[in-house]
């Protein structure tokens, strides 16, 4: 006699779950806890979602309150969402007991890599739910421990609500192991990869990463890397740990030919703790884009608190970034560098509103390949700086349009990629020449 697949999974829920039962409809559901969200109930998510990638399509998994120790895959076409139940409403993913295991590669090689929630090769929307990697147990692998809260590998779909938080290497006091450059929050990532224990069949990744909090991680706050990825980054609240030795951070990033837009969001408190004024170490910024990623639309971030405010940067082997347009930010605190870098040709800075950068408000910057041309900088407002824009000796071919500034030592310098005041003022303390190297992050 043929029994129905219903009939067993609603006899395995019943194993554990007395009480519940699934709702015909539409839609195929599966539940993770104890609450009355409808479908069969699993007391892990990856059962439930293990359950629901057998049903049709569409397909939710909804989440209990409660904390889940554990780490979820999904392959299968669905929605992992969070859900509330009477006065609780926080669905908690943290590292299994014992800590958290190698579940993916990056297509770049590199460490293997421990993400709380992997998704591969499908369309998925994770909303509402929290991510705490507190307790990984990887500082034992050095700088091979690579935590990922949300890892969405050749996958598009929707990563929203959520709060991502803890991905750094040991909870000690400076991140732990100095100078280790992974451990990311949200990672968007396109590229076949061939190691074990899941390996990845290369395709697109078509990502809106949009109002999640991401605080306490190692290397980046939200990243899109690789051609074939396309990430709308809006409305995110993304907060470094400021002045630390763990890595040179960056709140998000856009890179190595992936494309997208950066608007709206918050971020800040990226500062690499090690760089002083005339080395060539790591600096840390807000948002960073380039490396072969060109025409990112960057607009209407609120950025505080970096070395680098926003940074569109090339460098040789890994490509420019060409075409980017930042409009209508507003960026206060840039310690050591500029509140805009502009290290690339025929980018745009206009509309901006720039509070108190070290060194310059808009930097025309020619270190990157030898030359920067075609860039445009107008309508910006820039207070309490020592160059508004500052071009550097090999820039030429620049349109420096009308721009306000008050509080600025030279409003527009030219011919150097260094401003420095005279002996008496005050942020002549503050300003030396330094040679540009920001770190984005490759797994």
């Amino acid at each position: 006699m043929h029994t129905p697949r219903s009939f067993v999974f609603a006899c395995l829920a019943l194993l554990f779950t007395a009480g519940f039962s699934g709702k015909a409809s539409a839609t195929s559901n599966t539940a993770a806890g104890l609450c009355s969200a409808g479908g069969n109930h699993y007391t892990t998510i990856q059962a439930a979602v293990n359950a629901a990638e057998l049903l049709p399509t569409p397909r939710i998994v909804r989440v209990c309150p409660g904390t889940y120790p554990e780490q979820v895959l999904i392959t299968g076409s669905l929605t992992l969402e969070g859900v509330s139940s009477g006065n609780s409403g926080a669905a908690i993913i943290t590292a299994p007991v014992g800590g958290m295991v190698a579940n993916a590669t990056s297509t770049y090689g590199g460490p293997a890599i421990e993400a709380q929630v992997l998704v591969q090769n499908t369309t998925a929307t994770v909303q509402d739910l929290t991510m705490d990697a507190s307790g990984s147990n990887l500082a034992s692998l050095g700088c091979a421990g690579y935590p990922i809260g949300i890892f969405y590998q050749n996958a598009s779909g929707t990563i929203t609500r959520n709060s991502v938080i803890n991905d750094i290497l040991s909870a000690t006091a400076d991140g732990g192991l100095t100078g280790c450059q992974s451990g990311l929050g949200i990672y968007v990532e396109s590229g076949a990869t061939s190691g074990p224990p899941n390996p990845s069949v290369a395709g697109t990744s078509t990502v809106t990463v949009s109002y999640n909090n991401v605080a306490n991680y190692q290397k980046n706050g939200i990243t899109g890397n690789a051609t074939g990825t396309d990430v709308t980054i809006s409305d995110n609240v993304v907060v470094g740990q400021g002045p630390w030795n763990g890595a040179g951070q960056n709140s998000i990033q856009i890179a190595f030919g992936a494309t997208g837009s950066v608007k709206g969001n918050t971020v800040g408190s990226d500062v690499w703790a090690p760089d002083v004024f005339g080395d060539t170490g790591d600096a840390a910024a807000g948002i960073l884009v380039g490396y072969g990623s060109e025409n990112i639309v960057i607009s209407t971030n609120q950025v505080s608190n970096t070395q680098y405010g926003i940074a569109v940067e090339g460098y040789t082997g890994d490509g420019a970034g060409d075409g980017a347009m930042v409009t209508g930010n507003t960026i206060t605190l840039t310690h050591l560098y500029d509140a805009i870098e502009l290290c690339a040709n025929n980018t745009t800075a206009t509309g901006n509103k720039i509070t108190g950068a070290d060194e310059s408000g808009i930097h025309i910057d020619d270190t990157c390949f030898g030359a920067a041309t075609g860039n445009t900088v107008s309508s910006n407002t820039i207070s309490a700086t020592c160059a508004g824009v500052l071009s550097g000796p090999n820039a030429s071919g620049n349109t420096v349009g009308t721009n306000t500034y008050y509080n600025t030592v030279t409003h527009s310098m030219t011919g150097s990629d260094t401003c420095t005041p005279s002996a008496t003022s005050a942020i002549a303390k503050r300003v030396a020449k330094h040679h540009l190297r920001l770190s984005p992050a490759k797994p």
